[in-house]
């Protein structure tokens, strides 16, 4: 999770075998909520978009192409999604991390940590 100017705010990793998915309770249990929690198509179940609403946060998240009953969402609030993505970015240019140097995920996440106080600093 990262905030609006990009900060990360909440890192999670999971084996290369688990779908992202699995972690959105990672990253749910705010002690202020969110007003909106922006997420791609792979976050588009039942299940989490409830989980969203009941954290008391508006569920941003657009429905998969062969969805039966479609979901709308706001289209300008998803665009803030680019912030995440941009945050990725940054993060591959940290070649330790993109070529995951740590093969342990107890030391990639504390990379991960080192590269996000970098952020915040900056």
């Amino acid at each position: 999770a990262v905030d609006q100017k990009g900060r990360p705010v909440r890192l999670a990793i999971s084996g290369g075998h688990v779908h992202d998915s699995k972690l959105m309770p990672e990253f749910l249990d705010w002690e202020v909520p969110p007003l909106a929690i922006v997420a791609d198509k792979a976050y588009s179940s039942g299940k989490i978009r409830q989980d969203i609403a009941d954290e008391g946060a508006l569920a941003v998240i657009p429905s998969k192409r062969n969805a039966k009953n479609p979901v709308p969402h706001d289209k300008n609030l998803y665009a803030m999604r680019n912030i995440v993505e941009r945050f990725f970015c940054k993060m591959k240019d940290m070649r330790r991390l993109a070529t995951r140097f740590e093969k342990k995920g107890a030391n990639f996440l504390n990379m991960l940590y080192l590269f996000s106080m970098k952020l915040w600093i900056n």
